[in-house]
């Protein structure tokens, strides 16, 4: 409340509140603090510039009582906290991350039924980048007008020159370079040091070091500085970070385009029907459970629910990202956010505001944004370390050149000591991994596959084995008639169908059920039958239109009728026999359809180098049959095993040494998802495997599972890239910063330039991982096997274009040295 925060701004300021007087009148009653969420939530959290921030801000939160564990994540600027809302306290959270040096930004409303409506496609630039921008630009043109009048021959007098450099130099110091000394401050106050410690000593330096030139030239002299200024350096420097950081926080914004992308899909008004059979427009966040609304061509869904009246295809691509549209009928499940094509319908309202398929995936992909990946742990390490070892570096570098360098002693110790500090700013560092997790989670989410996280991400590289259940996972999950034989000289395979889907009417039997599919599908009419019974384990008997039929087991057929005389269906289908009058009449076959995409799925996942086994309850003659028709060899058919023992095959190829993805759907996949190194669940199947699983397949599509293969590879490797950039570029500049070019070109490095490379290196690494938003799903094993020349062309064009880019700072270096520049 409004006290607490006084407290706590007196106390910052080294002071304290004492004991207030009671007023005279009595108060209303202050009203309870909110209650936290269950679990987990995430804090926004203000001032983070560099991975050591990230480090600071992870060793406070642990230490408020009730806070269990803690990610943060530099890219998002949150903080992912796990607690115990019966023992942690926001208040409590605030003041340690305050006390850290940053602060928690404004919470959402946790109240609001979701922020989708309200979201667009496209984010609006925050005041602070607008902020960033316009110093950052304000920064450089001054910096650039200093020096044309500093280097070009207009023969102005210093006496004259420098106290106008000096004004215009100190409003840019203690204007926008103000960002750098507050969070300098905010940090050291507790004792703890980040990136911009670095900035405001090094720009401070040189800024500092000009003014004492210009105000007090003649002690200047007599203590034998030499007289130059370099106000240049630290405007430019102060201009070219800040530059950096605008570009930095415009990719971040881009990186997060598919949250963006998927907050703008769900429309802001729905029609809803009233009792009294009007209809009128209302916001989606005003609906509730159980509204009729009526969706008309060409309209988004409002909300998930269920069709009561009409019918008409969907397009559901924005979410399952399968391109195909779905016929869709009374009954039929319905979607918020799917685009309806011509037809018009009525749907009854399932989920509305934060429980929507759409909302919970928008929920999921945040989370899975703001998580961290192992390859992070190195570079966090090191983080904690760098900053404070920076600085020492950079102490030393100044006694060095002071004591053993050549002259002016002063001037090149001050420059190099300048330059280390700015050259090794750990922006880079801290920004490699997060920012390519948030691409290539939110480039996931756009093809329909939800990964839980960083973890799985990079889990998801090092699969060589992927375990397939049958049932609902390779095949349709219901049984289908695949055909229908009648017996010789008896009745025709349409009577025949007849006859037994009018017995099969009563039997709840999912064989059943596909016999009587198929003949409503065709459009054959079903008598009534009469004296219904349904034998256990064997068939169903009924009366139809006066004749006796049978439906079942070959055994039951054969006791009832004799010898079948070669009725029989080929492959793993399950044969329905059909007796009509005590005679053999034909036989139906029914099975469970391989999935259109199956074939393709497992000839991509091989490709890949994947080992594809497939599991499944049923019997061995009908596994090998969807084996072989998914191509799947049939050395690698787990077939007859129990619910049970699902997990404990998962088990036995991990003990030989495997690294194991298990997919599935139902109820009883969820022990083997589990178990697995990665779980994979059909997100058309059971909540329970979804909730089990690492990575959801939105739509059913197996092919899903190769594009979350393919793209967890290129996002692991992308971060390696900008790891490697990141430390390769500290190896090898900050010696240079150092002096270590002196001994044989006899020159330093500028601090300007050393904070162009800085500004250079961070933006490099963003735009490396923008690139995954290019990212495609692989067309075919072939393509797999074979990738187009134009793909591996561009990625190396990227990296070759970065290399000739820090080639060319090298070089213009050299060259301005050998001009006489420092």
């Amino acid at each position: 409340d409004v006290m607490d925060a006084m407290r706590t701004a007196v106390a910052n300021a080294g002071y304290r509140v004492g004991a207030t007087a009671t007023p005279p009148r009595a108060t209303a009653a202050r009203p309870a603090a909110p209650a936290l969420p269950q679990g987990d939530m995430t804090l926004p959290i203000e001032g983070m510039t560099c991975a050591s921030c990230v480090l600071h801000v992870e060793r406070a939160l642990p230490k408020v009582p009730g806070v269990q564990s803690v990610a943060v994540n530099l890219a998002t600027e949150s903080a992912r906290v796990h607690i115990d809302p019966a023992v942690a306290s926001m208040d409590a959270m605030r003041t340690a991350v305050a006390n850290a040096g940053y602060k928690v930004g404004a919470m959402p409303d946790a109240a609001a039924p979701t922020a989708l409506a309200e979201a667009g496609a496209e984010a609006a630039e925050p005041r602070t980048d607008i902020d960033l921008r316009t110093k950052s630009l304000a920064s450089l043109a001054v910096g650039a007008a200093m020096m044309a009048v500093m280097y070009l021959p207009l023969h102005i007098a210093p006496a004259i020159l420098d106290p106008f450099l000096l004004i215009a130099a100190s409003i840019i110091q203690f204007w926008a370079g103000s960002v750098f000394y507050t969070a300098a401050w905010a940090a050291g106050r507790h004792g703890t040091t980040n990136m911009n410690t670095l900035v405001a000593l090094g720009s401070s330096a040189a800024y500092g070091y000009s003014a004492f030139i210009t105000l007090w030239p003649g002690l200047a002299a007599q203590w034998g500085f030499p007289r130059s200024v370099y106000f240049e350096s630290s405007v430019l420097l102060i201009g070219l970070i800040l530059l950096g950081r605008w570009l930095e926080a415009g990719a971040r914004r881009r990186a997060a385009g598919a949250i963006r992308a998927m907050m703008g899909l769900q429309p802001k008004t729905a029609r809803v029907l009233s009792p009294d059979g009007t209809e009128r427009d209302v916001p989606v966040a005003d609906l509730a459970v159980g509204d009729l609304i009526r969706v008309r061509p060409g309209e988004k869904v409002p909300v998930d629910g269920e069709i009561v009246e009409g019918a008409s295809t969907l397009d559901e691509s924005m979410l399952t990202g399968e391109s195909v549209p779905v016929d869709r009928g009374p009954g039929d499940p319905v979607i918020g956010a799917t685009l309806n094509g011509s037809g018009s319908f009525v749907m009854s309202a399932r989920k509305v505001g934060r429980d929507t398929a759409l909302a919970q995936i928008v929920r999921l992909v945040e989370e899975a944004q703001g998580s961290k990946a192992p390859v992070q742990r190195l570079a966090d390490t090191i983080s904690a370390y760098f900053v404070p070892a920076v600085m020492g570096l950079a102490a030393l570098t100044f006694i060095g050149w002071l004591l053993l360098g050549p002259a002016p002693h002063l001037t090149l110790s001050l420059s190099a000591a300048i330059d280390v500090l700015i050259i090794a700013c750990p922006c880079a560092l801290g920004l490699a991994t997060p920012v390519a997790i948030m691409v290539g989670t939110g480039k996931a989410a756009e093809l329909g596959i939800l990964i839980r996280g960083g973890d799985a991400l990079e889990q998801a590289r090092r699969i060589d084995t992927v375990v397939l259940d049958k049932t609902g996972t390779l095949t349709r999950g219901h049984p289908e008639v695949t055909s229908v034989e009648a017996a010789d000289g008896g009745l025709v395979p349409d009577r025949l169908l007849t006859y037994a889907a009018a017995a099969e009417l009563g039997s709840e039997h999912p064989l059943g059920e596909a016999v009587v599919a198929l003949a409503r599908t065709k459009g054959l009419p079903l008598p009534k039958a009469e004296g219904f019974a349904a034998l256990a384990g064997r068939g169903v008997r009924a009366r139809v239109e006066g004749h006796d039929v049978l439906v079942g087991s070959r055994a039951m057929i054969e006791e009832a009728a004799g010898p079948l005389n070669g009725l029989h269906v080929d492959g793993g289908a399950t044969p329905l026999f059909v007796a009509v009058d005590g005679r053999p009449a034909g036989v139906i076959a029914v099975a469970d359809a391989l999935k259109p995409e199956s074939r393709e799925a497992v000839a991509e996942l091989q490709a890949l180098g994947l080992d594809v086994w497939m599991l499944t309850g049923d019997h061995a003659g009908a596994a090998e049959s969807v084996a072989a028709a998914a191509g799947i060899e049939r050395s690698r058919v787990l077939a007859q095993v129990l619910p049970g023992d699902k997990a404990a095959q998962v088990r036995r190829l991990k003990e030989a040494g495997h690294v194991v993805a298990m997919v599935g759907d139902g109820v009883n996949d969820a022990p083997a998802l589990a178990q697995a190194d990665l779980g994979i669940a059909i997100g058309t199947g059971a909540d329970v495997a979804m909730a089990a699983s690492d990575v959801t397949l939105v739509g059913g599509d197996l092919r899903g599972i190769v594009s979350a293969i393919a793209l967890s590879r290129r996002t692991v490797r992308t971060i390696r890239q900008g790891l490697g950039w990141a430390f390769g570029y500290n190896v090898v500049l900050i010696p240079v910063a150092m002096g270590a070019l002196y001994g044989v070109f006899h020159v330093l490095l500028s601090p300007v330039l050393a904070a162009a490379a800085m500004a250079m290196s961070s933006v490099s690494v963003v735009t490396n991982a923008l690139r995954l938003r290019g990212f495609r799903r692989p067309a075919g094993a072939e393509a797999i096997l074979h990738p187009p020349l134009g793909a591996r062309i561009g990625e190396w064009a990227y990296l070759v274009a970065i290399a000739l880019v820090a080639a060319g700072i090298g070089a213009v270096a050299l060259a301005w040295a050998a001009g006489g520049g420092v």
